[in-house]
């Protein structure tokens, strides 16, 4: 059972590669199943009228842990894979990186990748001042650019009200990533067997949380793993 900052970031780096909170269709496994014990949803305390009363102990952890991880550079935590909240154990940044299609910025993904560039790890309210658009195209830019491994999560800012600013940096800065990165075959190959090593077998479909095409995926897939036909799929296990 995870219980400290210490233990999330061993059992992250044991792993390489894990959600926040699991999803039902990656088969990744979950820093929240560690924190838990299950990966049952009871995040709060409610009444008997069903109103809320407070988090549960385990959410409140995780709660802070999500921001302290990336702050203390323990681990890279970022919507970097199945556009949800993603756990990469910092060894394994550049591995990701690799792995990944090349990806052009447009619009105001531009204009927030120059801001942070300049400015250093910036707040969504602070690159809405900046940048002067709404909202709505800052979170989407910074989602994008997330998903792209272009930005990922810096620290919490507080600020006046019960929540804080999450702010974002480049990716390559806050984790160092060397301008020469490892081959992007290894790399695949590396993440495909993450996968494996979570779920005991695999589809070709299950490493599109990667990005990766079906077609790429089996090509990955057949270098590492056992395939066979089952029921009008291929399905793949570990050797």
């Amino acid at each position: 059972m995870v219980r400290t900052l210490r233990q999330a970031a061993a059992w992250v780096d044991k792993v390489g590669l894990a959600l926040l909170f699991p999803k039902d269709d990656v088969v990744l496994p979950s820093l929240w199943e560690q924190v838990n014990g299950s990966a049952a949803a009871n995040w709060a305390v409610r009444d008997e009228d069903g109103s809320f009363v407070h988090w549960t102990k385990e959410m409140s952890f995780l709660w802070g842990a999500k921001d302290e991880l990336p702050a203390q550079g323990l681990v890279c935590v970022g919507k970097h894979v199945a556009r949800v909240a993603t756990c990469v154990a910092p060894r394994l940044v550049a591995t990701l990186v690799a792995a990944s299609e090349p990806y052009e910025p447009e619009g105001v993904e531009v204009d927030v990748l120059a801001a942070i560039t300049r400015d250093g790890p910036l707040t969504g309210p602070e690159l809405r001042e900046l940048i002067g658009v709404a909202k709505k195209e800052i979170d989407k830019a910074v989602a994008t650019l997330h998903r792209h491994l272009l930005l990922t999560n810096s620290h919490l800012v507080e600020q006046d009200g019960p929540w804080g600013a999450l702010a974002h940096d480049l990716l390559a800065r806050k984790w160092k990533v060397p301008k020469r990165l490892p081959k992007r075959g290894a790399a695949r190959r590396e993440l495909a067997t993450l996968f494996l090593a979570a779920a005991g077998e695999v589809t070709a479909a299950d490493l599109s949380p990667l990005g990766w095409r079906r077609k790429e995926a089996a090509a990955v897939l057949d270098e590492i793993a056992e395939g066979r036909d089952a029921e009008g799929f291929r399905i793949w296990a570990r050797r």
